[in-house]
């Protein structure tokens, strides 16, 4: 039971969050993520890096001046999206307020970056964590709705699984029922052929 609240406050709280968002049409993570910059006052920078084994495959590094979202180059541009999203997800979530300090892995992939201008870091590694579900929930719920304004902009009706695949996968539970006459459907007119109808 007590899980069951905690993830429907979690659901709310993220879908909140993404409602009140900016999305560039059509949607494209580097655009979104300039938006977000113009909203924070402050610049952030992409920088694709090669992949290196037992480190994340995207980083946001905090510094006194800018924010950069440390993505890999190595891998496919759906995952990037993703990557970028999840990062941008971390901005939007304010856990770059409370994150750790600079980490091995931030010095790793860019060692020339002086360690003292780095104030905190968050790093795409232990998804069970708090900060990380909900940020990876964010980034999932940005792309869904962009795919919703997308689809409203095609003239295409919604197929309405997007939203039910998302909360089982991040285990939310479904809605509740609107009211008693949820589900019900209205019945089913046919006509006689003395033109008459009949349920």
């Amino acid at each position: 039971m007590g899980a069951d609240r905690s993830a429907r406050r979690l659901w709310r709280r993220c879908s909140r969050l993404v409602d009140g968002l900016d999305l560039p049409a059509p949607f494209d993570a580097g655009a979104f993520i300039a938006l977000v910059a113009r909203t924070r006052g402050r610049d952030i920078q992409l920088m694709p890096v090669a992949y290196r084994p037992h480190t994340p495959c995207g980083l946001l590094i905090t510094t006194d001046h800018a924010d950069c979202i440390l993505y890999a180059a190595d891998t496919t541009p759906l995952h990037q999206q993703h990557i970028l999203l999840h990062e941008a997800a971390h901005l939007i979530c304010g856990h770059h307020e409370t994150s750790p300090a600079a980490s091995a892995a931030a010095e790793l992939l860019l060692p020339h970056l002086p360690s003292d201008l780095v104030r905190r870091v968050l790093g795409r590694t232990v998804y069970t964590l708090p900060q990380e579900a909900e940020a990876e929930l964010v980034a999932s719920l940005i792309l869904n709705r962009a795919s919703r304004l997308q689809r409203s902009q095609d003239s295409a009706p919604p197929p309405g699984q997007d939203e039910a695949r998302l909360r089982s996968l991040f285990g939310a539970p479904p809605p509740a029922p609107p009211g008693d006459t949820a589900g019900a459907r209205p019945g089913r007119q046919r006509r006689t052929p003395d033109g008459s109808t009949r349920g």
